[in-house]
């Protein structure tokens, strides 16, 4: 575990310890090989190979997140859904029994009910809402516990802390997303998680220039997923984990001002007539609002609105933007918008996805670095679509 203390110091030199000396470079730089001299019987130490995740970059970005997170390890690979389904399949095995929350990124719920049951795992999916879902959830053979903090894209906050006590009171795993979070916003280690994985590609790279994962943990847990990586070969290319290592040395003052900008923005679309919600944990009427200014450093830089005219609307709003973009991910320097209904959770029915908090007039954001004004104004403009649309 990294010794520096505050996350913006771990950000830029964690993983990076013992790496100067007189004529090194500043900057790591791309060791772009597939496999390094070795092999010997009388040679001791790992047999390094880009392939097994322990590239110099490999292993020097999965040090740096987990120093952010405080963890004791930190593997990358090569998406965030290799992050989760080697994640779980680390935890489970043929006969086992997940409990997840049903609030839950699209493919995620996708692997749980069509990949997990082909490996002989069963899933049962709770309300986090409902007190006493998870215990009463339980079965002999339950192996492990998931949540997603906060969920995509409703941006709700189950507390963590009782699925952890369950979990560490019968001997099991916690596993927690907090891709949107990030570990400047909340670290889930702290409250009982046993293993944190993240879409790295997201706001970890946060330049919308990369495909990554990480997961992160205690060193065995971590161990577990790095048998998985031998195996199934989901390792990040050394260009892409040194894009990353970038891209994190700058989170910490990224994610203040996506945290201060959805804010505001989640503010301004409050007052607009055609928006009949917001989804912002920063709002005081948020229904999650006091747990996460009790359990996070900042809000994070993800919007929800629901648009009073439907699908049509949302449709109208997305077209003709000029300042955010349409497109299906997150956590960029950039502000994204995008249509759950269409992308993440397009394979679910309409009624399912209501009742998860997802109507056809809900419009995800992802809230960039640009000026305010600027997207006031482009969003202002997407607002006056949807309601020319609703008056048709």
């Amino acid at each position: 575990m990294s010794s520096f203390r505050h996350p913006d110091t771990r950000a830029i030199h964690a993983g990076l310890e013992g790496a100067r000396a007189l004529g090194a470079p500043v900057f790591p730089p791309i060791v772009q090989s597939a496999t390094f001299y070795g092999g010997g019987p009388d040679e001791e130490g790992p047999l390094l190979y880009t392939r097994y995740g322990n590239n110099p970059n490999q292993l020097q970005v999965g040090l740096k997140v987990a120093a952010l997170e405080g963890a004791e390890d930190g593997l990358v690979v090569a998406s965030g859904m290799a992050a989760i389904s080697l994640g779980l399949l680390s935890v489970l095995e043929a006969g086992s029994h997940l409990v997840s929350t049903a609030h839950l990124y699209g493919a995620t719920r996708t692997f749980m009910e069509e990949e997990l049951p082909r490996r002989g795992v069963r899933v049962t999916f709770v309300d986090p809402d409902q007190p006493g879902s998870w215990e009463e959830a339980l079965e002999p053979s339950t192996h492990a516990l998931y949540l997603e903090l906060p969920t995509n894209p409703t941006l709700r906050l189950p507390d963590p802390r009782p699925v952890a006590a369950l979990a560490q009171r019968i001997g099991i795993p916690l596993l927690v997303d907090s891709t949107f979070a990030t570990p400047i916003n909340f670290r889930p280690l702290e409250h009982g998680a046993s293993l944190v994985m993240h879409s790295a590609t997201k706001y970890l790279g946060g330049h919308s220039d990369l495909i990554a994962g990480v997961v992160v943990g205690t060193a065995a847990r971590v161990d577990a997923v790095r048998t998985l990586l031998h195996r199934y070969g989901p390792a990040l290319d050394p260009h892409a984990a040194w894009l990353l290592e970038r891209g994190i040395r700058t989170l910490p003052v990224r994610m203040a001002h996506h945290n201060a900008q959805a804010a505001a923005l989640a503010q301004w679309f409050k007052d607009q007539s055609e928006v009949t919600s917001v989804h912002h944990l920063s709002l005081p009427d948020h229904p999650d609002h006091e747990l996460a200014k009790s359990l996070m450093d900042g809000f994070g830089g993800m919007l929800g609105i629901v648009l009073s005219g439907g699908a049509a609307a949302a449709d109208a709003f997305v077209s003709g933007l000029e300042v955010a973009a349409l497109a299906p991910s997150l956590g960029g320097v950039e502000t994204l918008v995008s249509l759950p209904r269409l992308t993440s959770h397009r394979h679910m029915r309409l009624q399912d996805r209501e009742a998860m908090g997802i109507p056809d007039g809900f419009v995800r954001i992802s809230v960039g670095l640009e000026g305010l004004e600027d997207l006031k104004a482009d969003f202002e403009a997407g607002l006056q679509r949807a309601e020319q649309v609703g008056a048709r």
